[in-house]
């Protein structure tokens, strides 16, 4: 069976859940998880992650992110996007490009955010979007963010069209929220894309069509290798007897030494083994090993 990370271009109106079911069901039914949800109304690159690189998702859920995302200004509904109930209304100002980059440049840098109620987040074991579609509404505690890049690509009437590169856990809905908020309005999203999770920013995607075609060819698509997903890790290559003492569950003595960090293991032919635990004083423990194929 196929291991390592797809990059699945997903649909509009698939959950990010049911499009993984559906890459699952064309590879056979493969063991997968996919790194960071899509609302339904988004589309873009979803990291699929396929057999033992699923133990690497964690690492692609921290990655920033580049989203270009189109809003209406005047309205606001109860899910921030184009899919919630309309809830209120509001005139919107006379903008110019000025006006706007004043309120991008209020925006920019590390910021908090408080996660909205419709999201996958978790209170009591129970998503916060069953709640609000039940109309209950709870506390959330603000989170940190930070917006690397925001700018507009255009704007006329009551819509506008900008480009963000962003830290984990940020939510474009919120954002756009805040901005019709800087502009002395109310507004809500109508179109998401995710452009790309990093370090994928160069890679090509699948769509659900494409990995059809190339299933009904008998064929596997192309995959990422799983430690792609570490570029940022350092990486630590053992000779082969400390690989069998580490993949035991031992900790391995190494040099050059390295801060307490966590690290790519490699054996002496280059085989990716895993993620591992440094310490100053030269050891290495495992933390999350790739089953050996037997």
């Amino acid at each position: 069976m196929p291991s390592g990370i797809l990059l699945l271009d997903k649909p509009r109106g698939l959950s990010s859940n049911a499009a993984l079911q559906r890459v699952r069901a064309l590879l056979e039914g493969v063991k997968a998880g996919h790194a960071g949800s899509l609302d339904p109304l988004a589309t873009g690159m979803l990291a699929i992650c396929l057999g033992e690189a699923t133990k690497v998702a964690g690492e692609l859920g921290v990655a920033r992110k580049r989203y270009r995302f189109r809003m209406a200004l005047g309205t606001r509904t109860a899910s921030a996007d184009a899919e919630g109930e309309v809830t209120g209304h509001s005139p919107v100002p006379h903008l110019d490009a000025a006006a706007i980059e004043t309120a991008l440049e209020r925006l920019r840098g590390a910021g908090q955010q408080v996660p909205p109620m419709y999201s996958a987040l978790k209170r009591q074991g129970q998503p916060l979007y069953r709640l609000a579609r039940a109309g209950i509404t709870v506390e959330r505690a603000p989170r940190p963010i930070e917006l690397l890049e925001l700018r507009l690509l255009d704007f006329g009437g009551e819509s506008l069209e900008l480009e963000v590169l962003c830290s984990k856990g940020t939510y474009i809905r919120v954002l756009a929220e805040d901005l019709a908020a800087e502009l002395g309005t109310l507004g809500h999203v109508t179109e998401l894309r995710r452009l790309y999770v990093e370090p994928f920013d160069r890679e090509s995607m699948h769509t659900l069509e494409t990995l059809a075609a190339i299933r009904a060819r008998g064929e596997w698509p192309r995959l990422i290798a799983a430690d792609a997903a570490l570029a940022t890790l350092p990486a630590v290559h053992l000779a082969a007897a400390e690989a069998r003492r580490l993949l035991s569950g031992q900790t391995v003595m190494v040099q050059p030494q390295l801060p307490a960090t966590r690290v790519r293991l490699y054996d002496e032919t280059g085989n990716f083994l895993g993620i591992g635990a440094s310490e100053p004083s030269g050891a290495v423990r495992p933390r999350r090993l790739l089953a050996r194929p037997s």
